[in-house]
């Protein structure tokens, strides 16, 4: 018995698996916890998390990718393992299909790294590698199969994807490692430069959560707690909407600027289909807020946000399985089978 079809989103800040039948079964942070000394697994996904910028010398919550690839394949390959045991042990997807998205503009280096990862962690029959948008399209309720433009932007952890779609396939697209992650450090450089103060990671996700906007609308405040540069001791601050607005002009502009590449490079007969259908932000970018009235005040379209954007991806895998089964292997040219 063949076990069940897999799909996982492997992204840089989280990881999302998908199985036929059931759904996504795992939503956890891509973080492992390890001992510097003997590299040995300490904890996964949530549970490192917690970890991260509060564990003594020898423990490092570390996080395996990086701008949408593998940055240390022995830890990804440990982390996958520990997710396909967590959700129901390898027993139940004995040899399973896996479908695993990478960012468009990936190295067949890369894209070998992905596939060797999860074949060796999951055991799998066939390992087939999707460009992201295009799931993250699919997910999002697109129609992608038809004579007709669609258009995504898929703001993840380490990368924006930005593609034109039609007839199941990417167009146009471009892709830029300034996503999520980026905002997060540019948060921080910001404290860092006006404030003097010294914050970490979970702060500065924290901060962009909850308070973070890159439109004036937005006006909301919260305390947060750092180190100070000067004296060394612990000190809070209160932060306002229109500085992390400040904070993220930069990076917000260069997805911009990548979203209008891709229009400026695409027919105009399926430019003029985008018109009417709007373009559709996904992934965890796509809820800062008024991004979308950004996109749509310099792009010159309807900016619509998808529902559920971060599981885009994740229930864009699940709708392609089931496209590997009715797609003839002619057709099927973008999936890299293992």
């Amino acid at each position: 018995m063949f076990g069940k079809d897999i799909g996982i989103d492997l992204g840089t800040a989280n990881v999302l698996v998908f199985v036929k039948g059931k759904g996504i079964v795992l939503d956890e942070p891509s973080v492992v916890a390890i001992d510097s000394k003997t590299r040995k697994v300490l904890a996964v996904g949530n549970e490192a998390r917690r970890m991260v910028g509060r564990t003594p010398g020898n423990i490092v919550a570390i996080r395996p990718l990086r701008e949408g690839v593998i940055a240390d394949f022995e830890i990804t390959e440990a982390m996958l393992k520990h997710f396909l045991t967590k959700i129901g042990g390898k027993s139940m997807f004995a040899r399973p299909r896996i479908l695993i998205c990478c960012p468009t503009n990936i190295t067949s280096v890369e894209q070998k790294a992905i596939r060797e990862a999860a074949e060796r962690s999951g055991g799998a029959r066939e390992v087939y590698i999707e460009e992201e948008p295009k799931v993250a399209a699919v997910g999002a309720g697109m129609d992608i199969f038809q004579p007709s433009g669609n258009m995504v932007v898929d703001i993840g952890g380490g990368t924006t994807d930005v593609a034109v779609l039609s007839m199941g396939d990417i167009v146009t697209s471009s892709s830029i490692k300034i996503a999520g992650d980026t905002f997060d450090v540019a948060i921080m450089r910001y404290i860092k430069n006006k404030y003097k103060l010294l914050i970490g990671e979970r702060t500065a996700e924290d901060i962009k959560v909850q308070i973070g906007t890159v439109s004036d609308t937005r006006q909301d405040e919260m305390d947060i707690r750092g180190r100070d540069m000067v004296s060394g001791l612990p000190q809070t601050i209160t932060i306002r909407s229109n500085e992390v607005q400040e904070a993220l002009a930069e990076s917000v502009s260069a997805i911009v600027q990548a979203s209008k590449s891709v229009l400026e490079r695409t027919p105009p007969e399926l430019s003029a289909d985008i018109i009417d259908k709007g373009v559709f932000l996904t992934g965890g970018g796509a809820l800062l807020h008024g991004i979308d009235q950004i996109l749509a005040d310099e792009l010159k379209v309807p900016v619509l946000v998808a529902d559920e954007p971060m599981m885009c991806v994740a229930k864009g895998t699940g709708m392609m399985l089931d496209y590997l089964d009715k797609v003839p292997a002619h057709r099927n040219k973008k999936l890299f089978r293992g």
